[in-house]
């Protein structure tokens, strides 16, 4: 992406001028979205707009909450087009051979990467009160491996966000015979130039707590067995999730290298399965937010979001601090930031 210099441009309406547009976007984010720590706005690769909030810059670094799992789908992408997985509907046990079943169990011999990447596989714990459990556990692949099946029904949708993605990471290690992080670092960080520093493990639900909080914060979360986490745990710099943005907008290359192919990119964001309490569709881990334009985004706690708008050769990304109840990011972007940036002119410097 090439930084660009906008003098004296004016939007569509003719009446408010580069400056003004920033100070608009600006007021905006101060007054109604006072979590953010950084947004990105690119236009056919190129840098409309890139603000910092909150004392942050340009080297800081946020986590991502669930985007996490967008980048779990970028992996599962570069290992089928890789070889290492045969095709997204393979069985999950097939990854897990010595994974013994429990007596009577049914339902998860038949669960398939398709069914855990759509949010459409069951699982037998209804409430929070689990996830304690699971994180005191030294392998939380085998945790959410035990949690699978049961007396759901595959196919009906429901968004797990910490218990069931960490299958996905157990199936990547499985795979590849590589660490997480290592196989993103060689596919996909490392083309990009983005640096996640290495694994940030847990010795107790304390320390687990505190590091919520923390900012700038680095690396990627793994549980003791050194299996990082699909749902959450990773910390990315503002631009390190505008260059994923760009990625796929750009059918998946980077320096005129191909990262992933262009068909997983179009499988991966189209619609599979719908959230009706949200009403939203959603691909392999990516929410669907406009079929016409063919906008998706990765979304996570907080208001963090990697939005892409493939019509309009837009990508928009936001990095925020956890706090409760943030006003609606897709919002802010479809109200407000497409329509000030859309028919932007600008003279290349």
């Amino acid at each position: 992406m090439k930084k660009i210099k906008i003098q004296g441009t004016q939007i569509h309406d003719g009446e408010v001028s580069c400056i003004n547009l920033k100070t608009k976007m600006e007021n905006i984010i101060n007054s109604s979205y006072k979590n953010v720590g950084g947004l990105i706005v690119l236009k056919n690769g190129k840098t409309l707009y890139e603000g910092y909030f909150n004392e942050c810059t340009a080297a800081s670094t946020f986590h991502v909450f669930s985007v996490t799992k967008s980048i779990i789908s970028i992996l599962i992408g570069i290992a089928i087009d890789k070889g290492y997985i045969k095709n997204i509907n393979q069985k999950v046990l097939d990854f897990f051979p010595d994974y013994a079943v429990k007596k009577g169990e049914k339902t998860i011999q038949n669960v398939t990467l398709k069914d855990i990447m759509t949010m459409t596989a069951p699982y037998k714990y209804n409430s929070a009160e689990c996830y304690e459990d699971f994180f005191a556990s030294d392998n939380w692949v085998k945790s959410a491996l035990d949690l699978l099946g049961g007396s759901g029904k595959i196919g009906e949708f429901r968004y797990t966000p910490l218990i069931g993605p960490d299958i996905l990471s157990g199936i990547l290690v499985k795979a590849t015979g590589q660490s997480v992080l290592d196989f993103a670092a060689k596919y996909l960080f490392s083309p990009l130039d983005i640096h996640v520093e290495g694994n940030i493990v847990f010795h107790d639900k304390e320390e687990q707590l505190a590091w919520y909080k923390e900012r700038n914060a680095s690396g990627w979360v793994s549980d003791r067995a050194g299996v990082n986490t699909a749902g959450w745990g990773l910390n990315l710099t503002l631009l390190s999730m505008a260059k994923i943005g760009q990625l796929y907008l750009d059918n998946g290359i980077w320096n005129d290298k191909q990262i992933v192919s262009p068909k997983w990119i179009n499988e991966s964001t189209k619609k599979h399965s719908i959230c009706r309490e949200w009403k939203l569709s959603y691909g392999y881990l990516w929410w669907i937010i406009d079929d016409k334009e063919h906008s998706y985004a990765a979304m996570g706690d907080g208001g963090n979001v990697i939005y892409v708008n493939t019509k309009k050769k837009m990508v928009v990304a936001i990095a925020s601090f956890l706090t409760p109840q943030v006003n609606d990011r897709i919002r802010l972007i479809r109200e407000y930031i497409e329509p000030m940036f859309e028919n932007y002119n600008f003279n290349m410097k």
